[in-house]
């Protein structure tokens, strides 16, 4: 077993590889973000990082619907990461409220107020904390329409909430959660890679006709900043994004993995003269298997990474669909770059995150089986 002193000493050598030996820790980030931009014929723009995106989304739908409402702890505050900041000011009590800490309790208002025909947008303060409402999502939300033989709905609800690493959460403010929602039928799971797919995104969350889980990679809401279209602006659900198009790979992730992939597109037409495909799934559930599907049958290879643990991760759903689907197009089996299976760590973090390094090396061993 190896000792703490040789353990640290590992960890030292990989932040030095890495970059990371005059950095602080706790703002280091694992990766670089890559900004997107919007049409010319979206109109007026203003540079927004993710939380003011989320805001100004928020801003928008409070205004052009009087039955929207927005509540959960402390968001008459502005919440931990001032998503809602100045709303409450701008609309008033009684449509943007704090609720007790009783995540059950915010995720069963807000079915009973889109069941009375309202717009109702919780917020969880934590997706590490989302687990006490699970029965509420699971056996009330996504099951409404269904079992009242769609004579009544919950589809006017929105959850919104923070996830993934963040650089020194640890087990209990880092973890990512999608892959347990994705296996409930009856709602929609959303993950945005930056500001403008936020704004787009969560607009379509919110006028959607089922309940829909919208998780913010909670480490974006700063470091991303781009461009945002002003005025209302919807991205479809249900619809991967083609962000970089090549020959040779298929990489597939959402939220903060997708700029690890992005990076590792560059490393590996700079150092390997691979030509990779990347795609943002944006949507977890329903996924859109037909843009994976079309690139892997072009590629042959495809390489999926997300945050979360290997065993049950969304990956391998999405490995089991496309390997019974393209079974003859692929090159070499499907490859996974994941979180490990052990609660997600404080200092130990460097190594459970699937970093630019990870995915590289499981690049080359695709490439080269």
């Amino acid at each position: 077993m190896m000792s703490l002193r040789q353990l640290g000493r590992c960890m030292l050598k990989k932040n030095d590889l890495i970059g990371l030996k005059n950095v602080n820790h706790r703002t280091a980030v694992h990766f670089n973000h890559y900004p997107d931009t919007v049409a010319a014929s979206e109109g007026e723009t203003n540079r927004m990082n993710l939380f003011q995106a989320i805001n100004n989304t928020l801003d928008i739908a409070l205004d052009s619907d009087s039955s929207t409402c927005i509540f959960g702890e402390d968001v008459a505050f502005g919440g931990v990461f001032r998503c809602t900041v100045g709303l409450q000011e701008k609309y008033g009590r009684n449509r943007v409220f704090n609720t007790p800490l009783c995540e059950q309790g915010i995720v069963g208002f807000g079915i009973g107020m889109a069941v009375a025909g309202a717009r109702a947008i919780a917020e969880i303060q934590f997706a590490d904390y989302i687990f006490p409402a699970f029965d509420q999502i699971t056996n009330e939300a996504a099951k409404f329409r269904y079992r009242c033989g769609n004579q009544f709905d919950c589809g006017s609800l929105t959850i919104r909430t923070p996830c993934g690493a963040v650089g020194h959460g640890a087990l209990y403010h880092s973890q990512m959660v999608e892959s347990f929602f994705a296996h409930i039928p009856g709602i929609k799971v959303v993950i945005p890679r930056g500001p403008i797919q936020a704004k787009g995104l969560l607009s379509s969350c919110i006028e959607d006709n089922n309940p829909c889980i919208f998780f913010e990679p909670k480490i974006l809401y700063r470091t991303a900043v781009e461009q945002v279209p002003l005025k209302p602006y919807k991205i479809p659900l249900s619809k991967a994004d083609i962000i970089v198009e090549g020959d040779d790979v298929t990489l597939l992730g959402w939220g903060t993995q997708v700029h690890v992939l992005h990076e590792v597109c560059q490393m590996a037409q700079d150092t390997l003269n691979i030509s990779c495909e990347l795609i943002d799934l944006q949507t977890i559930l329903p996924w859109d298997k037909e843009t994976v599907k079309n690139s892997v049958k072009k590629t042959g290879r495809l390489l999926i990474a997300h945050e979360a643990p290997l065993t049950a991760g969304f990956g391998a759903e999405i490995a089991a669909t496309i390997q019974n689907e393209c079974f003859l197009n692929l090159e070499a089996p499907i490859s996974r770059v994941t979180g490990f299976d052990t609660p997600f760590p404080h200092v130990m973090e460097p190594f459970y995150i699937p970093d630019k390094w990870r995915c590289l090396h499981a690049l080359k061993k695709l490439v080269n089986f």
